[in-house]
């Protein structure tokens, strides 16, 4: 029996003649595409003044510093405080997360905008490998998303969802 013979193609890298190689051309780097961008906050709410001054404290952005007084108009606790914070842009084509912490975030989809201003999002809050909440929302520059969470230490976890402005 004959060995066959294997013949392989390799695309030429050498230089001929003394020739330069051409240069390599990197692809373009398109950016996914994006539908608005948002801030996302894990607050504590408790009525214990002694917990609410132990909680490590976030640098919320000025235009977002009214959030603890907006959140007394709706909930019942005397003290709020953000405990995480992120800022996300919120993909067309693709899955968002919002992600104030390592065991509590938002998971964001698009659903384009909603007529009469803001976006269309389906959210999901996950804890951990747990989906708490899911829900359709309609979310406008001046109209946070408050969505209690779980209660935690002598309180309970509260997450703001917030449509940046001029988007």
């Amino acid at each position: 029996m004959k060995p066959l013979a294997l013949l392989i193609l390799l695309p030429a890298m050498t230089c001929l003649h003394g020739q330069e190689p051409p240069p390599v051309q990197p692809l373009p780097v398109k950016k996914p595409a994006t539908d608005a961008k948002v801030w996302g906050a894990l607050v504590f709410a408790t009525n214990d003044d002694a917990e609410a001054a132990a909680m490590p404290k976030v640098d919320v952005p000025a235009e977002f510093a009214d959030i603890p007084s907006r959140l007394g108009k709706v909930f019942e606790w005397k003290r709020y405080e953000v405990i995480g914070q992120h800022l996300q842009d919120v993909f067309r084509e693709y899955e968002s997360w919002v992600v104030p912490t390592k065991d509590l975030f938002l998971k964001v989809d698009s659903k384009g905008p909603a007529e009469g201003g803001g976006m269309n999002l389906h959210l999901q809050f996950w804890r951990d490998q747990q989906v708490l909440v899911k829900t359709d929302a309609v979310l406008k520059a001046e109209s946070p998303l408050f969505i209690a969470g779980p209660k935690w230490r002598q309180g309970r976890l509260l997450f703001v969802l917030v449509l940046q402005k001029g988007r």
